[in-house]
């Protein structure tokens, strides 16, 4: 049975014999994780943990250690008023999840979190970011990818001292691989052999490749370089592995840094909100949430891309579409562009404004749908917007009113966007990425068959979901971090022009469900409580 604390209850009660030994241990157990109390502060703690038993004062002192790191501290001293914060979000009805079983984050409300490096965690950056901000934050979002990936890729047991000690424990051979920094190549006065640096890759003088990262830049010999899989473009992060020598670094082998699990990137973390959405801590850390999922078994999410509402032949697979599904209704359609198969000229806002109009009366033809679907539309890159910068912002609401008017449960959203279903994290990103990945690769697959795979691991092992070069695929720096894929989330929608197709790594699920409009009328159909993607199609 849960307990609650009520915080702003008088506490009359003297301190008994245990209030020294209870005061120790809350102490002690902030310094482990990197924390100090001011003395009101452990006063004000104390007070409220005196009257559980032991182990709930373990449990409670570790929930709240969590909500406090989740809050943005201007330093290592935690005064009264964030441990009243904490509590207080720690002390919140289980039942108060119910309203956060479905969630759409747009990628302008997606926290944002910056690793220190001192403290090996990571702390929400309080603020709003800026579409225009100084030419500074351009570097950092560089800076800021390669940290992400950094202490990842040194967790990992080829290159953790810690994977090293416990081998040596159990009397096993391990092999381990030390990381070098640009710096320590370029002081070098000698050649280095079987140097192992994690950088990213650039055309710093047209025709030549580089290796960089925080501490500098180094010229890359490529010719008798291996590649594992993936697919390598400028701005990628790499691990080159080769021989140093006459200030350029020859490469033997490269790969992409090993990406790891959501699962253990959150067993290093806890339960910190890194997706997005009202609560302070991660939907997979909802128990109440947890059998939600389990309870609706029939929850079924309908997926498709370049919905052409100004073609008649689509709007009539639409209905046919909404016919069949109007006996059991998906919890969700998720409906990407582009909406509009002209998306240029004089008169494209005029049709786009129509379509959407005729799409409205069409849904209203069917009350089951209308009661209990949900309709997500996400923006393509030819659909009305600001510019062709990600992330892209939802279609303008004059265009779209009478969408939410008529369709109570319509939401129109930016490019990416999230969604979190119960405890699964889904990303949804509308982009002709597997063509541009591909006609900016260094190096690609000899088997186009094996492109969807590659794409995933690449998006993967970058922690991004474009690691294009910016002259490629303008993005918006301050927001930047809304294109994260860290940690791994349960399913990622590639929508895109190529051949759908779906795929996994790391328990994470890549699917494409290909041009609705252009491809015979596939789509995808996916089942949260198995985590299975289906191909569907509807046919002539």
């Amino acid at each position: 049975m849960r307990t609650t604390i009520s915080i702003f209850a008088p506490f009359l009660i003297e301190c008994s014999k245990m209030a020294d030994p209870l005061r120790k241990k809350i102490l002690s157990i902030f310094r482990l994780n990197g924390l100090s109390l001011k003395s009101e502060a452990t006063k004000f703690l104390r007070d409220v943990l005196s009257p559980l038993s032991e182990p709930e004062v373990d449990e409670w002192l570790e929930k709240i250690v969590e909500t406090v790191q989740s809050q943005p501290l201007g330093s290592s001293l935690v005064d009264r008023d964030t441990i009243e914060t904490a509590v207080q979000e720690c002390s919140k009805d289980p039942s108060e999840d119910s309203d956060k079983a479905f969630c759409i984050i747009d990628a302008f409300s997606t926290p944002k979190f910056s690793f220190s490096v001192d403290r090996k965690k990571f702390f929400p950056v309080s603020g709003k970011a800026s579409l225009h901000p100084v030419t500074d934050i351009k570097s950092m979002l560089f800076a800021e990818r390669y940290t992400v990936i950094q202490q990842r890729t040194s967790r990992h047991e080829l290159f953790s001292n810690v994977a090293e000690l416990e081998a040596v424990k159990q009397n096993q051979n391990s092999e381990r691989f030390d990381l070098k920094t640009v710096e320590f190549l370029i002081g070098s006065t000698g050649c280095l052999k079987q140097i192992i640096v994690l950088g990213m890759l650039s055309q710093i003088k047209e025709g030549k490749f580089y290796l960089e990262d925080p501490t500098g830049a180094v010229e890359l010999d490529m010719s008798q370089a291996k590649f594992h899989t993936g697919l390598y473009t400028e701005s990628c992060f790499v691990l080159a592995e080769g021989t140093y020598d006459d200030d350029i670094f020859h490469v033997a082998a490269m790969g992409f840094p090993p990406a790891e699990p959501s699962k253990i990137t959150r067993n290093q973390f806890g339960s910190i909100n890194f997706f997005g959405g009202p609560s302070q801590t991660c939907a997979k850390a909802s128990s109440k949430l947890k059998d939600m999922e389990k309870e609706n078994t029939d929850a079924m999410f309908v997926i498709l891309s370049d919905v052409f509402l100004d073609q008649p032949r689509v709007v009539d697979k639409l209905r046919t579409m909404f016919t069949g599904y109007s006996t059991m209704p998906p919890s969700l359609f998720i409906l990407c562009g582009n909406f509009n198969s002209q998306p240029y000229g004089p008169k494209q806002y005029k049709a786009i404004k129509e379509s959407f109009q005729a799409f409205a009366s069409l849904v209203s033809e069917f009350p089951s749908l209308l009661e209990s679907t949900r309709f997500v539309f996400v923006p393509g890159p030819q659909d009305p917007g600001p510019g062709n910068i990600i992330p892209r912002p939802p279609i303008p609401e004059s265009l779209v009113k009478v969408v939410t008017e008529k369709i109570p449960l319509a939401s129109f959203t930016s490019n990416p966007c999230r969604i979190q279903y119960c405890t699964q994290e889904i990303i949804i990103f509308r982009e002709d990425l597997i063509n541009k990945m591909c006609r900016n690769a260094i190096h690609i697959p000899t088997d186009p068959k094996d492109i969807p795979n590659e794409l995933l691991k690449t998006i993967l092992a970058q922690a991004h979901l474009c690691p294009l070069p910016l002259h490629t695929r303008p993005i918006y720096w301050g927001y930047d971090s809304s294109l994260r894929a860290y940690p791994v989330p349960d399913l990622l929608v590639l929508a895109d022009r190529h051949d759908p197709y779906t795929c996994t790594a790391l328990d994470c699920s890549a699917t494409n469900p290909g041009s609705f409009s252009k491809n015979d009328f596939s789509f995808k159909v996916y089942w949260p409580p198995t985590n299975e993607v289906e191909d569907c199609k509807i046919a002539d």
